[in-house]
C-alpha cells in the first residue's frame, strides 16, 4: 500500500519537468512554483484588448500586483492624464478579470519575479515604477529610450517584439536604431 506523502512526492515528481521551482522569497507575496512559457500570461479578454488596448499597449494583468490594479481600475476618470471611465457593466468585467490575472495570482516567470520585488504594501501605479522592471531596463543607455520609435520605457511593444504574446526575454528584444539587445 502507497502512503499518501509517496504518492504527493511521485507526483511531484512526475511535474518536475513541466514546473521550475523558485524559492519564494522575497516580501512581495508570490512564491512557490512557476510555469515554463510566457513570462506573463498574454491578454485574453476581448474587452480588456478593446477598451484598454484602443489608447494603448494593453499590458498583462501579471505585469502589477491586485493592489495596484485596485487603484488603476478606481481611478480611470484620471487615467494618466486621460478620462477612462467605463459602463459599470465593462468596468466590473475588466476589474475581474485584472484582479483575477494580477501578478500576485500568477504563476508565470517574470509575474513571480515582479511580486517578489515588491515590499507587501507596495502597490505603483505604473510597472516601470516596480524594482524588477526597473532593474532589468537600467542597462539600457537614455539616448535609446529616446529613440523617436521609443519615446518611453512604457512603450514595451517597440523592443520587446513577442510582448503581446507575454514574452519579454533577451531573445525577442530588438531596440529600434540599434538591433537586437546583446546584454
Amino acid at each position: 500500500m502507497i502512503k499518501k506523502s509517496a504518492l504527493i512526492l511521485l507526483a511531484g515528481l512526475l511535474s518536475a519537468p513541466l514546473m521550475v521551482m523558485a524559492d519564494g522569497a522575497g516580501s512581495g507575496g508570490s512564491g512557490g512554483s512557476y510555469k515554463r512559457g510566457p513570462g506573463v500570461k498574454p491578454v485574453e479578454n476581448k474587452a480588456y484588448l478593446e477598451e484598454c488596448g484602443s489608447c494603448h499597449f494593453a499590458y498583462q494583468p501579471g505585469l502589477l500586483p491586485r493592489r495596484s490594479w485596485e487603484k488603476v481600475m478606481a481611478g480611470l476618470d484620471a487615467h494618466f492624464g486621460d478620462n477612462a471611465e467605463l459602463d459599470e457593466e465593462t468596468l466590473l468585467e475588466l476589474t475581474t478579470y485584472v484582479m483575477d490575472h494580477a501578478a500576485d495570482q500568477a504563476l508565470e516567470k517574470r509575474s513571480v519575479k515582479i511580486m517578489r520585488s515588491l515590499q507587501r504594501d507596495e502597490a505603483p501605479l505604473r510597472i516601470t515604477e516596480t524594482p524588477y522592471i526597473r532593474h532589468q531596463h537600467d542597462e539600457i543607455p537614455a539616448r535609446y529610450i529616446k529613440h523617436p520609435e521609443i519615446g518611453t520605457l512604457s512603450n514595451c511593444t517597440a523592443c520587446h517584439k513577442k510582448a503581446r504574446e507575454g514574452y519579454y526575454g533577451e531573445r525577442w528584444i530588438e531596440i529600434p536604431g540599434v538591433g537586437p539587445w546583446e546584454h
